[in-house]
């Protein structure tokens, strides 16, 4: 979670810097390093399952729509709040008012997975964690390629969780576990991509372009999958892969980054960052509870 936050907040700053040393510069002026929208998220999915221990959509609704009305300024995209007013307005539930959205198709972007952190940490053991992390997802992301994505990106933290990073790190079983945790032919098809990129070690400029690295959570996730994949020993150069090539920079880096920091541990993530992370204590505090449960 710390690794996410991280990779969300200098991603965000990427915007205004998106050339290494002149990023790397300005993380090291900051005195603190503010995530936005995505870990606010994070962290209130967290919240909600430590109290519920486990994902009650109403529950998880109601502390998303109390964070984002304590801080609208953390850069939400429209959907959550046009849902969180239809539930004020209209007496929906959280879940179907995110299914009336787009047509009444949902939402396929990539909100439900930046935020997933907590359902993979939580539920790393479970063999229910797909349905978890749909759950979870559905609040706000009712399309199924929506909730596919944060069910893989929930998977890929679930296994770095796992592993022992010590050890070599097991590429091709990690590869094929993605593509058969896929429910849909969309993120299963850009899962096999992203395994003839990693296997051909395209570099990240061109894996970005052929991937796709927009609000669409099959043209970001699988990204952010890949930057994680190509430099698994190293937290710095997965972040910078996921938020130097373009594209929905501190989504991607808050999603690289889960997986890196789920895998390497927050002790390999540099100290000064750690330092200035906004919130650091609460993020933390969250994630140890998680793990404990």
């Amino acid at each position: 979670m710390v690794g996410s936050a991280l990779g969300d907040a200098i991603g965000e700053l990427a915007f205004r810097c998106p050339e290494k040393q002149g990023l790397l510069a300005l993380v090291d002026r900051i005195e603190k390093l503010v995530y936005t929208d995505d870990t606010a998220m994070a962290i209130g999915l967290a919240e909600s399952i430590l109290q519920k221990k486990g994902i009650d959509p109403q529950h998880l609704g109601d502390i998303f729509s109390r964070n984002f009305f304590r801080e609208p300024w953390r850069g939400y995209a429209s959907g959550p709040p046009t849902i969180f007013s239809l539930v004020h307005h209209r007496g929906a539930s959280y879940v179907e008012a995110a299914r009336s959205l787009f047509g009444g198709i949902g939402s396929l972007g990539n909100g439900a997975a930046m935020r997933v952190a907590p359902v993979g940490l939580f539920f790393h053991h479970s063999e229910h964690l797909y349905e978890m992390a749909s759950a979870s997802a559905e609040v706000t992301h009712a399309h199924p390629v929506g909730k596919d994505g944060a069910a893989v990106q929930a998977w890929a933290i679930a296994q770095a969780v796992r592993l022992a990073p010590e050890k070599e790190f097991p590429l091709e079983r990690f590869l094929q576990g993605l593509m058969a945790f896929a429910q849909t032919s969309e993120i299963r098809e850009k899962m096999k991509l992203v395994k003839t990129l990693i296997n051909e070690e395209v570099p990240p400029k061109i894996a970005a372009d052929q991937v796709g690295r927009s609000v669409a959570v099959d043209e970001s996730m699988p990204f952010a999958v890949y930057s994680f994949l190509r430099y698994p020993k190293s937290f710095e150069d997965c972040l910078f892969s996921a938020i130097l090539n373009g594209g929905d920079r501190d989504t991607l880096g808050a999603m690289a980054c889960a997986i890196s920091g789920a895998y390497l541990g927050v002790e390999t993530i540099p100290s000064p960052w750690r330092r200035k992370l906004e919130n650091r204590g609460t993020i933390e505090n969250l994630a140890s509870s998680l793990a404990e449960i």
